[in-house]
């Protein structure tokens, strides 16, 4: 498989940090990011911003070998992040990853030519909110044949996962395009036969240069990649990719394969890996 096509994910559930461990695996990461970790007052979600990070450069470090030194790690506007290009676009002029986290799971995905969108969503919802009252905040987002889908599905736990699944394509596909919630979602409706061969409509047109995997994580999450066409991206995150012209025979290469495996990693395997590539940078 090609280097620059990985999928990893990270169960956090079981994970349990000393004050000592969370304050080193901090440490391998640049200064610039620590506040967006530190900001968090729950410790869930500073653990979850922390093996965010990790899982970026970890990924960057053991899938394309780039020094320490040289992996720059930058946001969009829309806060899409992006590997600053040096030798690595000699190789994959368009490598780009998504990261997603939610309940017990983190996880990255990365592609070298089309551009990628990740989505983990666990099936959970508001204590004080039932599932109909819950899924109701969002009624805007879907189109009419989505939602008709939605609550016809049957029980309210089936409602429930019908409607996580539709929101975890949609949001992988703008997080894909670099665009971010701000993205109209309603204008967004996918099609699919049984959860698999899952097209989009954009608009009311249907977009073939996408694709679209959905499958359960574990314990209750479902997690979605979409993979598209580089001139999808948002002219912000254009910027960030060097090949946005892309022959059809070359672009089906990267497009049509099967979906990756996740592979599982643990915190202490990405811990390990940082730290021995910045070891090494010292002992030079």
């Amino acid at each position: 498989m090609e280097k620059g096509v990985q999928r990893w994910a990270v169960d956090i559930s079981n994970w349990d940090p000393s004050t000592n461990d969370f304050t080193f695996a901090l440490s391998l990461l640049p200064q610039h990011h620590h506040s967006s970790i530190t900001r968090f007052v729950n410790m869930g979600d500073r653990k979850r911003a922390l093996v965010s990070l990790l899982l970026q450069y970890a990924l960057v470090l053991e899938a394309l070998g780039i020094p320490y030194q040289e992996v720059v790690i930058k946001r969009t506007l829309e806060g899409k992040p992006f590997l600053e290009c040096g030798r690595v676009c000699l190789d994959f002029p368009n490598f780009n990853f998504n990261v997603s986290h939610h309940g017990d799971y983190v996880a990255i995905a990365s592609e070298p030519l089309c551009l990628v969108g990740l989505d983990i969503v666990s099936h959970k919802i508001p204590e004080k909110e039932t599932v109909l009252e819950f899924i109701h905040n969002f009624t805007s987002c879907f189109s009419s044949s989505e939602w008709d889908q939605i609550v016809t599905a049957g029980s309210n736990d089936e409602i429930l996962t019908e409607f996580y699944r539709f929101w975890c394509l949609k949001e992988a596909f703008v997080k894909a395009i670099g665009s971010g919630l701000a993205y109209g979602l309603h204008k967004v409706e996918f099609h699919h036969t049984s959860w698999t061969n899952i097209f989009v409509k954009v608009d009311g047109v249907e977009d073939a240069n996408w694709r679209f995997w959905l499958s359960e994580l574990g314990k209750g999450h479902l997690v979605s990649v979409a993979k598209g066409h580089p001139r999808s991206a948002t002219e912000n995150y254009k910027r960030t990719l060097k090949q946005i012209q892309v022959s059809q025979e070359e672009y089906n290469e990267s497009l049509l394969p099967p979906n990756a495996r996740f592979v599982f990693r643990t915190v202490e395997e990405l811990v390990s890996v940082i730290h021995n590539t910045k070891k090494r940078l010292l002992d030079d």
